[in-house]
């Protein structure tokens, strides 16, 4: 995502889901938010929205978005879709996509990059064949290209696109950015997951351990009320995959607990192809618990694949022995 609106109720202000939003879009990464304050027409006062208002700003000062400066229209969506006071509707509507057009910026797309693009989703078309669809991340992909289908399991998937479309048009390519359907040869359904990787042969190669610097949310934010210990293990998203990961804590390190922000290494339950630089979410009982960067890649075998077991076992050792040891009778300890 290169940018966001951010929807906010003039009567209600800002309610927990907009801390929330506010909160995903700095886990993904979204640079750009521009406010638009609904529902004036149900509260025309114009010192409550000032009251409004100020909220939000904190509220975006408070995950470091520039509050001060962030733009804030005001109006009312409901009119705007009746054709109802058009001064509060259908022009302030128009006024957001003139904001929007000012202050975000075009992204320079990675379009000289090899082609990479997560899988989202596959559909069956009779007579045509599989179509993969995603948006792609990096580099072109045009009819005629050969690419490999690569995570999960070792063994890459090689097929040739025959077709690209995006809602329901032909293109000549895809490009970085766009979200696009890709029609490929000899394949089904059966053989892609989503979280899979479309990639140029030969450009990407899977892993299951790296290193990323990770900020475990707060209970106030929406994560974990208690602490955790090396071999923990909620769910990661990476791209579009879902998939478990252990967690090693680093050395000095005995307990992680919500609020910390620190380097850490984790292995993934299966083979995925991991980038340098690759933002995640962390989730874990439906909830967010934590968010992070891939700082960097480690070797298969810098993690083991039981280190959650180990740890856990050697945890439990350690706690019964400490059980074991010999108390100081109560004279003694007078004494």
């Amino acid at each position: 995502m290169d940018a966001a609106i951010l929807v906010v109720s003039a009567p209600d202000g800002c309610m927990p889901q907009t801390r929330e939003h506010i909160l995903l879009c700095k886990q993904v990464g979204v640079k750009h938010i521009v406010v638009f304050m609904n529902k004036i027409d149900i509260m025309p006062d114009e010192e409550m929205h000032e009251i409004v208002e100020m909220e939000v700003r904190e509220l975006l000062d408070k995950y470091e978005y520039p509050g001060a400066t962030t733009p804030i229209i005001k109006g009312s969506a409901l009119m705007a879709l009746t054709g109802e006071m058009p001064e509060i509707g259908e022009q302030r509507v128009l006024k957001l996509l003139q904001t929007m057009d000012e202050t975000i910026p075009v992204v320079q797309r990675p379009i000289d990059r090899p082609f990479l693009m997560s899988v989202e989703g596959t559909y069956n078309i009779e007579g045509r064949g599989l179509v993969i669809v995603g948006t792609v991340e990096q580099g072109r992909v045009k009819p005629g290209d050969d690419i490999e289908i690569i995570g999960y399991e070792k063994d890459f998937k090689k097929t040739t696109v025959t077709g690209v479309e995006t809602f329901k048009k032909s293109l000549e390519a895809g490009e970085a950015g766009d979200n696009i359907g890709l029609l490929v040869r000899g394949l089904t359904r059966k053989q892609i997951s989503r979280g899979m990787v479309m990639c140029k042969p030969g450009s990407q190669k899977l892993s299951q351990c790296f290193e990323a610097s990770v900020y475990f949310l707060t209970d106030a934010e929406g994560g974990r009320k208690k602490g955790f210990y090396t071999g923990y293990r909620p769910q990661i998203f990476l791209r579009t995959a879902d998939v478990a990961a252990d967690i090693v804590l680093p050395e000095k390190v005995k307990i992680g607990m919500p609020g910390d922000n620190m380097t850490v290494k984790m292995r993934v339950s299966v083979p995925m192809c991991i980038q340098e630089g690759l933002r995640f979410a962390l989730r874990e009982s439906g909830k967010t618990v934590g968010h992070g960067i891939i700082t960097k890649k480690l070797p298969d075998d810098a993690i083991a694949a039981d280190v959650g077991r180990k740890a856990r076992q050697e945890r439990s050792e350690r706690e019964e022995a400490e059980n074991q040891a010999p108390q100081p009778d109560a004279a003694a300890a007078k004494k």
